[in-house]
């Protein structure tokens, strides 16, 4: 644990990549527009292997392991301070150790209830509503559940370390939540905001965080009427196979979708990038414009370690 980090009744939002980037997108958006600083990193040992390296103009640079970090904001009301562990990929081995870990260091800052974030596949139109989808680790939260006018997923599975980091948080009396935002099935590899929108409306409600949403809606707005034309062209071509009833997916499983990488025939403008850094380096609210227009580009992954740089502690 970092010395001297005091946190005041904190609680601990927990985000991997998965579909649709629901979960990342909802996580980078918090610590964008709060403004929140890297604190510490968790050492993950062998549990992440090397499947690939990166090769630039010919030369290959040196591995690198993905990497698990923790941010932190200090609510000015000393209500509840929130923690945000970014993972940037899932262990393949090791799981439930990797959560206890996470775990760990959670029980040492003090955290009082555990948050993670999902996606929902299911065969929604993109212009519906998202719904937003809740399950809990003990019974006394399935009446807030309630209160929210939230779904119950009331049976199934949830994939991945979302739903095992709060078997995690079970095993040390600590109460969980999953919300897992809705998200049209066929367009799952492609980032879809309105379901980070949705599942960020209901944390917002729940913690009383005052956090403008704007940004985030008009970006839901736009990549709604880009995937309405996108449909509309799949169902032409294939008729209505993909569209109709609201028919439950697992989550996070990786049903029969529409890929798209990147922009095509679009060469990304490095000058540009470099200003929005540079921008997003002087106010981090911006830093989500900047992440925006990386997914746009298909160019997240390749300045992840860049972007995320952008929240460490300030001299």
């Amino acid at each position: 644990m970092p010395e001297n980090l005091r946190l005041h009744h904190p609680w601990l939002v927990a985000v991997w990549p998965g579909m649709g980037h629901v979960a990342l997108n909802a996580g980078v958006y918090l610590l964008s527009k709060l403004g929140m600083t890297a604190v510490a990193e968790l050492e993950s040992g062998e549990l992440f292997d090397i499947d690939h390296v990166e090769v630039k103009e010919g030369i290959i640079q040196p591995a690198r392991r993905a990497r698990n970090r923790f941010f932190v904001w200090t609510d000015p009301k000393k209500e509840h301070d929130l923690v945000v562990f970014l993972g940037e990929a899932q262990p393949p081995i090791g799981r439930f150790p990797f959560c206890r870990q996470v775990m760990g260091f959670a029980r040492e800052v003090g955290v009082e209830r555990v948050f993670t974030f999902a996606a929902m596949a299911t065969r929604m139109h993109p212009e519906h509503r998202s719904r937003v989808f809740g399950a809990v680790t003990e019974r006394e939260g399935l009446d807030e559940l309630q209160r929210l006018d939230l779904e119950l997923l009331e049976d199934g599975n949830i994939g991945g370390l979302n739903g095992v980091l709060l078997a995690a948080a079970a095993e040390v009396g600590l109460p969980g939540v999953c919300f897992l935002g809705e998200m049209p099935h066929i367009f799952a590899r492609l980032p879809f905001p309105k379901a980070s929108l949705a599942i960020l409306e209901v944390f917002k409600t729940i913690s009383g965080i005052k956090l403008d949403l704007g940004e985030l809606a008009e970006q839901a707005q736009a990549v709604e009427e880009q995937l309405g034309e996108l449909l509309t062209q799949v169902e032409e071509q294939y008729g209505q196979q993909f569209s109709g009833n609201d028919e439950d997916e697992d989550e996070e499983s990786e049903p029969e979708s529409v890929e798209i990488e990147g922009v095509e025939g679009e060469e990304p403008d490095r000058d540009r990038i470099a200003e929005m850094f540079e921008a997003a380096a002087k106010d981090r609210s911006k830093a989500f414009e900047l992440k925006r227009e990386l997914d746009r580009l298909g160019l997240f992954k390749e300045y992840e370690d860049r972007f995320l740089d952008l929240f460490k502690k300030r001299g």
